[in-house]
């Protein structure tokens, strides 16, 4: 049985930290969390501490933008992991994603 490392979100200023494994079976834990989060003008969602990613990190991407649009805010997305990276390219969607170089 392969080790899940428990995911977290936290916000500091104008940055989201996401950690742990992003997967299908804990992503509403995140997803949750986020929801207390505040989305100001502009914020990055930082994915440096993820140690394991699956597509639903792409939903979860995609429900932020959904949500920072109806804010009146932008998002942007830092330090993908490489596996996430390609995920948005297989699924076609890398073009939709703005990255951060922050």
């Amino acid at each position: 049985m392969t080790h899940i490392t428990p995911p977290n979100i936290v916000q500091h200023d104008n940055k989201w930290h996401i950690s742990g494994d992003v997967l299908m079976d804990n992503s509403n834990v995140i997803l949750l969390k986020s929801e207390s989060l505040s989305m100001r003008d502009e914020f990055v969602v930082d994915f440096a501490e993820v140690t394991k990613v699956d597509t639903v990190a792409l939903s979860l991407m995609m429900e932020w933008q959904r949500r920072a649009v109806a804010a009146s805010a932008t998002v942007s997305f830092a330090h993908l992991p490489l596996n996430l990276s390609r995920l948005l390219v297989l699924y076609g969607v890398a073009e939709f994603i703005p990255l951060s170089i922050s």
